[in-house]
């Protein structure tokens, strides 16, 4: 090899060096706007209502089987004035005592703008669900109670857009607070073959 290979070989070397070290930089100082960016904008979540309940079918048969077809009517606020959200794949469901006893409702992609109030009406059914061991005792003394507590949960994925810049994606989880009462004790509107509920409760949510 000779001297003038060398001197190119070690030129294009440099070359390479300097071309890392400037895609380095550049990536960090895109993170570093970034993080400032975000740290000034400083996201809230988005906050969520239960504003009622609708039930349709609530029965309750020997060996701990539950039947519930209800539909709720949940709000979502993006409190943020400069972040958009965008919902990605959120399941809604109802649980009892921590066990899922309707099936997943899907809740459509959906971008929220800023300060946007959304609302969204699925209706949750699951019918003849066997309840867990574990949660029978409570279920009898909650039926001759005449009151139970049911848990709406949303989970999915949300993204955050700034500009045009949208984030990585985060997972939602949405929990709510459905309390039924029935028979003697009921507190709802019968409309026609269904009872409906007020519940204007705030959930909780962790992004």
């Amino acid at each position: 090899m000779t001297s003038k290979d060398c001197g190119n070989h070690r030129h294009k070397h440099h070359k390479l060096r300097r071309c890392f070290a400037g895609l380095l930089i550049f990536f960090f100082i895109v993170l570093l706007v970034v993080l400032l960016v975000w740290a000034i904008l400083q996201p809230k979540d988005p906050r969520f209502v239960l504003q009622d309940a609708t039930i349709y079918a609530l029965n309750v048969s020997t060996p701990n089987i539950l039947t519930v077809n209800i539909q709720v009517t949940i709000t979502t606020r993006n409190p943020n004035d400069k972040i958009g959200i965008y919902y990605e794949k959120l399941d809604t469901y109802a649980t009892y005592r921590g066990q899922q006893i309707t099936l997943a409702y899907l809740i459509p992609p959906t971008y929220q703008g800023h300060k946007e109030i959304i609302t969204w009406s699925p209706f949750l059914s699951g019918t003849a669900v066997p309840v867990a061991p574990y949660n029978a005792i409570a279920l009898n003394q909650d039926q001759s109670y005449g009151a139970l507590t049911l848990i709406i949960k949303i989970d999915g994925r949300v993204k955050w857009k700034v500009g045009s810049f949208t984030s990585g994606r985060y997972h939602l989880n949405v929990k709510c607070v459905a309390p039924i009462t029935f028979g003697a004790r009921s507190s709802g509107v019968v409309i026609g073959n269904a009872v409906k509920y007020q519940m204007a409760s705030t959930c909780s949510v962790s992004v």
